[in-house]
């Protein structure tokens, strides 16, 4: 929905009972259960190309595009696109963590949009476009800032890096019709030039990522 440099992230449970009477928290184990599912949002220019590609991802349970990051709660895509809101175009993924890590996440996410132009992506220009990591976690954080430190110190690009790393604030799901856009419109003509080789690009560097089917 690049090698794998990155560990995934352990979960351990804990089991509890008591002496004699043997309590089991089964609350707790329906917790500890879930919370391998992890929620990050990206922003890497039109969520049309970002969604197409991480539809396809293995370990990414959900994708669905929005906006975040800006001043309004509730903006709509004509709102966003004025350039007035902050509002940026992004998916927020629902992963988890024992199929994939943050890090891989990342490391696609880098592959298939430029960290480097500032409030563009390609032709696509303004602030809605630009290169953002929100997170909901400070362990998120954390890897973010790593993953940053370290592409910056190998000039993997030979730019600076201007992905901007932030706590997910404000987010409103985007219009129905933006939901799933590539999946539905696969010959539309900006799908063809720009989301179709985002796509080709994941598959052919990331073949052990694609979600089977």
């Amino acid at each position: 929905m690049l090698r794998r440099t990155g560990l995934p992230i352990a979960l351990v449970a804990y089991g509890f009972a008591s002496v004699g009477n043997m309590i089991f928290l089964s609350l707790f184990a329906k917790e500890s259960m879930s919370s391998s599912t992890q929620t990050i949002v990206l922003g890497g220019g039109c969520f049309w190309c970002t969604e197409a590609v991480f539809v396809k991802v293995r370990g990414v349970n959900d994708v669905e595009s929005g906006y975040s990051n800006g001043q309004a709660s509730r903006p709509s895509y004509e709102e966003v696109c004025t350039g007035r809101t902050g509002s940026n175009e992004v998916v927020k993924l629902n992963y988890e963590e024992a199929d994939i890590s943050l890090r891989e996440i990342l490391e696609i996410f880098f592959v298939i949009h430029d960290p480097t132009t500032l409030n563009r992506q390609g032709n696509d220009s303004g602030t809605q476009y630009r290169s953002g990591i929100y997170t909901t976690t400070p362990e998120q954080k954390q890897v973010a800032d790593d993953m940053l430190r370290q592409i910056s110190q190998d000039k993997l690009f030979g730019r600076p890096i201007v992905t901007e790393v932030l706590p997910l604030e404000n987010y409103f799901p985007a219009e129905d019709y933006h939901q799933d856009f590539f999946e539905k419109n696969p010959y539309q003509g900006y799908c063809m030039a720009v989301a179709a080789p985002k796509v080709e690009k994941f598959r052919k560097t990331f073949a052990s990522r694609v979600r089977p089917g």
